[in-house]
């Protein structure tokens, strides 16, 4: 890979170290940890929450009727996402088994915590759900089509793609035809040191 490319890329995962330890000083700042899969907020925190949350009639009185009478197109959403969360998921497990491919895990990306919080009304809980759900779904299949390009095609555009998943810095560049059939086979392996690395955990920190 280009070395000023190799050298942004590098940077950015910088950035994303940074930016989790900001995550953390979040938790702190607002009083609340994680625990697997569950937020736990001081039991002061909760009452307070509690205090805040706003009552049906005022949350109707504040919404536009726009908003109100879409809500039924917003939510028929709910079924081309169904059925793109259950085919990508049997997709990975048939085909990421054949090609060795480490199979993505659902929940680092359909994550499902915002309902719980005290200060949400009934309505705001279903929506925040449904976002989460909506995002995740989606978050988990680009991340099954990444690994899927990177396995048959790691070739970048001639382009630029705008959010393209974050494998997609370090394909092979448009028109670079000597490095391609060499850098696929390298591609795969990778995809299978990472099935290595999620199986034996330790492998990750050897030199």
């Amino acid at each position: 890979m280009n070395g000023r490319i190799q050298n942004l890329v590098n940077r950015i995962r910088l950035l994303e170290t940074e930016l989790e330890g900001a995550f953390r000083e979040q938790e702190q700042k607002f009083r609340y940890h994680v625990e697997g899969t569950r937020v736990r907020f001081e039991q002061q925190v909760r009452d307070a929450h509690r205090d805040m949350k706003m009552r049906w009639g005022e949350w109707f009185g504040h919404s536009r009727p726009l908003n109100i009478l879409s809500a039924p197109i917003i939510y028929s959403m709910v079924v081309p996402l169904a059925l793109l969360d259950v085919s990508m998921t049997l997709y990975q497990h048939i085909c990421f088994r054949l090609y060795s491919i480490p199979r993505v895990n659902r929940t680092d990306y359909v994550i499902m915590d915002r309902h719980r919080l005290a200060y949400l009304n009934a309505f705001e809980k279903l929506n925040c759900a449904y976002c989460s759900y909506g995002n995740g779904v989606i978050a988990y299949s680009r991340e099954i089509a990444a690994r899927t390009e990177q396995y048959w095609c790691p070739i970048k555009n001639a382009r630029r793609v705008k959010g393209a998943h974050p494998r997609y810095d370090t394909f092979v560049p448009y028109g670079d035809a000597e490095e391609l059939h060499v850098k696929v086979l390298e591609f795969r392996k990778q995809l299978v040191n990472e099935k290595d690395m999620e199986n034996d955990p330790d492998k990750a920190a050897d030199p």
